[in-house]
Parts: structure tokens; sequence; C-alpha cells
């Protein structure tokens, strides 16, 4: 063994310990020992061993029944237990597993035995441990995540209800985005950071004043200028929070055109991240198909011919394709 491990030897008979202490300290091993059950509990507790090598027959408390109260006990259940008894019997072994034992030797015992069956435990129970801390902060990490998108749905339903948003449309594109994403290849990974870009693709106009925002009829073009900057108020909002830093593509990006006339960068064709392309095909489908304030639905045949006419000048010809065929079968 590399490493010191704690092993608690519990036997009433001085000449039982004095034998493990001989075979176990060249292991490099940090031995205990008590002589009584009841002492036995008190300094598992206080130990929290590696590994409990417990005698069998003892008085007071004997070692079935030690056993049983460790495994009663939530800090001490999980600790390996082996029992060493001069009883070599069938009913003897099967009372130690309903006792909870996880191992027997038999005395005399073995030097080579004892020393290999104690570090194979020790190995055995190191490398549980390890998958129970990693199951456990795969769950934290989960509780996490699911924390941080909790937040995330309460900001959308903010800005949904300011920005007079009916219908749940930020939900709706985000879904319909994360299915053309993944119809487009990217991986599960991806589209985690797809589905939170998408959510929060207008947070930005948290900070476009309400006047402009609810504003009834057309702009000016020195109140356009304030609404074009939401992309770049959704960056500065997002990028001081680390988690969403792969999420900004989708705010930055979903008011850019594929020939280039889009805002707030002008970039064109492929330089647009495609989860913004894909997005922007998605947006629009979703404001043509809802009642604004404005304006009624479009027609199902209108939206589809509109779609069809933006490819290659609003619209990425490949996503527009695909999305027509997803919707439409077309």
């Amino acid at each position: 063994m590399t490493t010191s491990s704690t092993i608690l030897i519990v036997d009433d008979e001085p000449g039982g310990r004095e034998t493990l202490d001989a075979l176990l300290t060249p292991s490099g091993h940090n031995l205990h020992f008590c002589d009584n059950g009841l002492d036995a509990l008190k300094q598992a507790s206080i130990l929290q061993p590696d590994i409990i090598l417990l005698d069998i027959m003892m008085p007071v408390m004997d070692g079935f029944e030690v056993c049983r109260r460790l495994r009663m006990d939530p800090l001490l259940a999980d600790v390996p237990v082996v029992m060493t008894t001069a009883l070599d019997d069938k009913v003897s072994r099967i009372r130690g597993i309903e006792a909870g034992a996880d191992d027997f030797i038999t005395k005399p015992i073995d030097r080579m035995e004892i020393r290999a069956r104690v570090n194979t435990i020790i190995r055995l129970n190191r490398y549980r441990k390890l998958m129970k801390q990693q199951a456990d902060l795969l769950q934290a990490h989960h509780e996490l995540q699911d924390a941080y998108d909790a937040t995330l749905k309460g900001w959308v339903r903010a800005l949904d209800f300011r920005d007079n948003e009916t219908g749940d449309h930020s939900r709706r594109v985000t879904l319909l985005t994360v299915e053309l994403a993944r119809i487009m290849g990217m991986n599960e990974d991806e589209l985690v950071h797809v589905r939170r870009s998408a959510l929060l693709h207008d947070i930005g106009k948290m900070a476009v004043p309400d006047y402009i925002l609810h504003k009834p009829g057309p702009l000016t073009e020195a109140e356009w200028d304030i609404m074009r900057k939401h992309p770049q108020f959704a960056i500065e909002l997002l990028e001081p929070i680390e988690y969403l830093r792969p999420a900004l593509v989708i705010p930055l990006c979903h008011h850019e055109r594929w020939d280039g006339t889009g805002y707030p960068r002008a970039i064109k064709g492929e330089e647009i991240p495609l989860a913004s392309r894909i997005f922007a095909v998605v947006d629009v489908w979703d404001a043509l198909s809802s009642d604004r304030p404005y304006r009624k639905a479009w027609p199902y045949e209108k939206i589809v011919e509109h779609m069809r006419q933006q490819s290659g000048t609003h619209f990425d010809p490949k996503v527009v394709a695909l999305f027509l065929q997803m919707m439409v079968g077309a």
C-alpha cells in the first residue's frame, strides 16, 4: 500500500491484537486497538476507519452485535467490516452476513491472506467512495444547472411581460431553434448553449426605455438607434456571467442578415454564427405566425412564400430549406 489507511482492530484477546499488529504494521497502516464492543463503537465514531477487523467471540457484546450497531449508524454504515474468528461453520458466517459483515478471516490468520484481503477491501472501498463523490458532484452540478435555467426562465418571462409579448413567444422560438439545430448536426453539449441563447435572445431590451419599447407608432431614427443597441446591451448584461458566455451568440447576432445588411456588426454569410442564422429564421416565422398589436398573423401560405423570398438575402438558404422541410415538408 502506498497510502496509509486507518484500521480499527477489535479483539478481547491480547494475543489476537498482537498478531494483527505484527502482520499489518509493516504495510504502513495506521492501527488502533480496542478490546470490547462498546469501546469499538466509540472509537469507530471518532476515527471513521477505512476498515474494521472485528473478532466475533467477545464477552458482553459479541462481534455480531457490534456489526449490527455499526450498520445502524449512518456515519459508519459503509465502513467495511471483516470478522476474524476461530469459528469456521456455515451458521456463523450466515449470522455475520445478516449482521452486515463484508468478509471473514478464520483464525489462525495467514500473513499473506490478511494483507491481501485488507488491501483489496480498502482499495475497493476507496473506489466506491470516489464513485459516490463523483455522483454527488454530478448531482450538485445538475441541481445548479436547473437553478440557473429557472433563473433564466424568470428573466425571460419578465421580459415577455415588459415587451407586451403574447403566446409564450420565447418558449416557442427556443423549442424550434433547438430542434432545427439538432437536425443541422449540433451535439447535445452545443444544444444546451443554443437553448439558453435562444431563450435570452431579446434580453438586451431590458435596457431599452419603456417609451421606445411600448411606443404604439413608428419609431424615429433616434429611437431606432437606441433599439438597435439591444444586442450590445445583451452582451453588457450577460458577459460578466461566466456560464452564459457560450450563450451570447444569438442575443448578439440574431438581427444580422445573410447579405450583410443587418445589425449590430453588419456581418454576412457564414461569418454569422450558425445558431444565430437558425434563430433568425425561427424568430421571423414565429413573429409572422402570431397576432401583434399592429397587425394580425399572416396566412400560412404567405409566410412560407415570404421565407422563400428572403432566402439568400435575410436568411441562410440552407437553414431556410431545412426549416421549411421540418415545418411543412417542403
